[in-house]
């Protein structure tokens, strides 16, 4: 029981800290004169991804557990979709797929390329020739740069939209200074980084005390945890009809979580991080993949709901989901 405890008290730390860090970073932006795309495809995507970063890089320094920290990844790829499904059954007037701009197909090509690099990755990292600069592997270098250009891209193409959608936006943060904002960003920045170093000690024990493997607990309990602030940020920004936001904060959360494999590798001292992972984490990276291909799919078609409550869509990113968690499990 003590260990499911801990696992709740992340759960809360991480939720709650992670949905003011989305506040703070919002508010940071109106003071500062950022764009709205820019909280929502970078700035919120990456602040709402900061206990995946956290968690991966204690996962590979003083745990020690490489799998939690790839499962962790590939896991919140996998239910960062799932949260569309989520979205879609909040919604009962009419599909996110006919509301939603079509611009958000680019980021999701774009997550669908740095996705598979990382199952590349996972396959040629198991030969012998891998091939790697020191101890971090050439996949991480291909993966920062390609996320940059994605970014770069991807901000380019909403530049205009954003400040459509700035415009229109009232001055929500008067009472605060940008002082105030900062300190209490940082504040709740701390408490999502001291959850997340210990989230993976958390996980390990759990991996032992229920005799699971500990990709299946990286890939589900780690990675439901550290996606956590995405789901908050991302109902609250359907809330005040906010639906590009949101849709853009799942997508752009999950380009900056492919990174961080590349950040962890850094901290993974004994060699190519994806060399030591289990191959399990390859149906992780296509289920998240073939998710991210029914999103772009269902956004070029303007997918319809189904007797007023869910789409194809939806119903297919559900069995992929339970699907990758079955498979984990075994």
């Amino acid at each position: 029981m003590i260990v499911w405890v801990q696992f709740a008290i992340c759960l809360i730390l991480i939720g709650v800290a992670g949905t003011r860090l989305a506040l703070y970073a919002d508010a940071i932006a109106e003071k500062t004169g950022m764009g709205g795309s820019w909280v929502g495809v970078v700035l919120l995507a990456s602040v709402t991804s900061l206990p995946e970063l956290a968690t991966g890089i204690s996962s590979v320094t003083v745990a020690g557990v490489p799998d939690i920290a790839v499962g962790d990844i590939l896991g919140s790829c996998v239910f960062n979709l799932f949260i569309l499904a989520i979205l879609e059954m909040m919604i009962r007037s009419e599909s996110i797929y006919r509301k939603a701009s079509q611009g958000h197909i680019l980021s999701s090509g774009f997550g669908i390329i740095l996705i598979g690099i990382i199952g590349l990755g996972i396959i040629l990292s198991a030969g012998e020739g891998k091939v790697a600069v020191g101890h971090v592997g050439v996949y991480s270098f291909v993966l920062v740069g390609f996320y940059i250009f994605s970014m770069r891209t991807v901000f380019r193409f909403e530049k205009q939209l954003a400040k459509e959608l700035t415009s229109q936006v009232p001055e929500n943060y008067a009472h605060m200074t940008l002082r105030q904002t900062l300190l209490q960003y940082l504040g709740a920045a701390l408490v999502v980084v001291v959850a997340g170093i210990w989230l993976p000690f958390i996980g390990a024990e759990l991996a032992v005390q229920m005799q699971w493997n500990e990709s299946f607990v990286g890939t589900l309990f780690v990675a439901f945890a550290t996606s956590l602030p995405e789901m908050v940020v991302t109902i609250a920004a359907v809330r005040i009809q906010a639906l590009d936001m949101a849709v853009g904060n799942v997508l752009g959360s999950n380009l900056f979580n492919t990174v961080i494999i590349a950040v962890d590798d850094l901290f993974y001292l004994p060699g190519p991080l994806l060399a030591d992972v289990e191959q399990s984490h390859i149906v992780s990276a296509l289920v998240a993949i073939v998710m991210t291909g029914v999103v772009v799919v269902s956004l070029f078609y303007r997918t319809r709901r189904m007797r007023h409550v869910v789409s194809w869509s939806g119903l297919t990113l559900i069995a992929l989901y339970i699907l990758n968690a079955y498979t984990q499990y075994q």
